[in-house]
């Protein structure tokens, strides 16, 4: 990393000593700088009132005792930890997930951190990611181009952030907001599409009508329902029926139990791209023929086309020509 001056260093360091035991060589390494450099500057923790300990062989660390937790409050927490390591885009989050394992007890602290250590082989680019909190943070116009799945086509976009998401499905993170140099509406965009992202000098208020508790209540994905809603009917498989009970899944509704064990159920969901509800389509083709899409006749349609594609290719030999 860059050399950082004295002061912020120490700091640094005592953040580091708190969070688990270094050796000497690993803190030379992380600051650039010598050994020598790296027990002097113990030596001057310690004279400020830092306890710091050896604890082994040219091993150190400063105590630190985590907040009082509930057992189910600090499991949480680990798993909002672990949460964070499978969505993080880039390293850039391991800072993060540091300060969030100093809030836990042993030995929960500990296996975050081994857990979360691939952190530093990932490359991603934090641009879009730093511009876009900013952007929420201090309440500016974000600007960029955007490429929509399956297009070819960058457009440019303004949008006024109102929220970040991430997705449940694929744990990318998505801003949500007004976006005002074309569609005029909320709109969600995820990060991983935009490119040159940049902060505009024009602040804006957060509307005061907005929460994302409603915005997402009967979200599948990201896609928000304002506006129309496609109202879906669902016939279950007896096979299926008990991961549809257990499933927990937003705007469903058992409508009953059938005698062969089966499931009528119906679902809200938000249309996009063409008026389809690509993300519970996706969900409802997940469990292959234990499901029958009853309702609307158009996404029954469309369903049935999609098996018939799959049957199509099922019948042709490996290796021949589409």
């Amino acid at each position: 990393m860059a050399s950082l001056p004295k002061s912020a260093r120490l700091l640094d360091m005592v953040d580091r000593l708190r969070l688990r035991p270094y050796r000497v060589s690993e803190l030379a390494r992380h600051f650039g700088v010598s050994e020598r450099t790296v027990e002097r500057d113990l030596e001057a923790l310690s004279l400020q009132g830092y306890p710091v300990e050896r604890v082994g062989r040219g091993v150190y660390r400063i105590p630190d005792r985590p907040p009082a937790l509930h057992p189910v409050e600090a499991l949480a927490l680990f798993a909002a930890g672990r949460l964070l390591y499978h969505q993080a885009p880039t390293r850039q989050y391991g800072a993060a997930l540091e300060k969030l394992a100093r809030m836990l007890p042993e030995p929960l602290r500990n296996l975050l951190l081994k857990s979360a250590a691939g952190l530093s082989e990932r490359r991603g680019d934090s641009r879009n990611l730093e511009m876009v909190a900013r952007a929420l943070l201090e309440r500016r116009v974000l600007a960029f181009e955007y490429r929509s799945g399956g297009s070819k086509n960058w457009r440019p976009k303004e949008l006024l952030v109102y929220f970040l998401e991430a997705n449940r499905t694929n744990l990318g993170l998505y801003a949500v907001g007004y976006e005002r140099s074309y569609h005029r509406s909320i709109l969600t965009f995820k990060l991983s599409r935009m490119r040159n992202a940049r902060l505009l000098d024009e602040s804006y208020a957060l509307p005061e009508d907005f929460d994302p508790s409603l915005y997402f209540r009967q979200a599948w994905g990201v896609v928000g329902i304002r506006g129309e809603v496609v109202d879906i009917r669902l016939r279950f498989a007896p096979e299926a029926a008990w991961r549809v009970l257990e499933g927990d899944y937003p705007g469903l509704e058992i409508e009953r139990e059938l005698p062969d064990g089966g499931l009528l159920a119906r679902v809200k969901a938000a249309p996009f791209k063409g008026g389809v509800p690509w993300e519970v389509l996706a969900w409802i083709q997940s469990f292959g023929p234990r499901v029958e899409v009853l309702a609307p006749a158009e996404l029954r349609a469309l369903w049935l086309e999609e098996a018939r594609k799959v049957l199509e290719k099922a019948a042709t030999p490996v290796g021949s020509p589409v």
